[in-house]
Parts: structure tokens; sequence; C-alpha cells
């Protein structure tokens, strides 16, 4: 079992992951944001890795703040196979990601989580995230 940087090789197992969560896409279209995302500086895809088979991951963006000292960090897509939760990994993955964002000098992270994930709601509370209501969205297509 470990963790570790994505590669564009995990595309595959990553959107089946996302398919689990109901975020149907193309083998295709994973692996070209994959790719942009894996060159970007401000962007970390982490993997975990048990037996050779990819059963979790996280993906994480770093915002600069201008009126803060520290910066932002932003789980973005975060999912645990189905067949391997309430094993540890979600706790890993998610203990990894704050490592990261803290040795990024972040002073605080982020996740949306719709209100149908329950289950993830709890998961969220458990690892010391607080609810802070009202986030907007305006669609742009």
């Amino acid at each position: 079992m470990s963790i570790r940087k994505a590669t564009l090789a995990d595309h595959k197992a990553i959107k089946h992951l996302l398919e689990q969560l109901e975020y149907p896409a193309t083998p295709d279209l994973i692996k070209n944001r994959m790719e942009a995302m894996l060159h970007h500086p401000d962007q970390q895809i982490l993997v975990y890795e048990d037996q050779g088979k990819i059963v979790g991951f996280i993906s994480l963006h770093f915002i600069p703040q201008i009126a803060l000292a520290g910066d932002f960090a932003v789980i973005s897509y975060f999912a645990v196979d189905e067949t391997a939760r309430s094993l540890g990994i979600g706790k890993a993955l998610e203990e990894y990601a704050v490592k990261i964002a803290t040795d990024r000098k972040c002073d605080r992270i982020h996740v949306h989580c719709h209100s149908r994930r329950t289950d993830a709601h709890r998961f969220y509370e458990r690892q010391g995230y607080e609810e802070s209501p009202k986030y907007f969205i305006k669609s742009l297509l």
C-alpha cells in the first residue's frame, strides 16, 4: 500500500473511481485533463495503490491569496473505490494532502461536497473540517 503522484497511465483507474461518484466522462477527457494538471505547479493528483491496483485518488489545487498570508489548498476530486471504503484509505490520502498543503504554507484546505453525499460529510467532519455555509455557483455554459 502506498500513496504516490499520479501518472498519465493512471487515467483509466481514475475514470473508474470518478464513475463511482457519478461523474461520467470519456477516457480521453480524463486523460487530457490529467495531462494538463500533472504539469501544473499548483496542482497535484495523488493515488493510493494497493497490490498494484489504484483504489483511491485525490486532486489538489493551490490558490495564492492576495490579502492573506497563507494560500488555500482545495480538494477538487476525492474518491475511494467502493470495495475499499472504511479501510483507512481516504484518511491516509486526506492526511497526505494536508501535509503537502502545510509544506506549501497553505493556511487552510477546503472541499466542496454535494449535499447528497452524507457519508462523505461525516468523513470530513471526522477529519476536522467544519461546514462553511454559502457556496455560490454561476454556470458559464
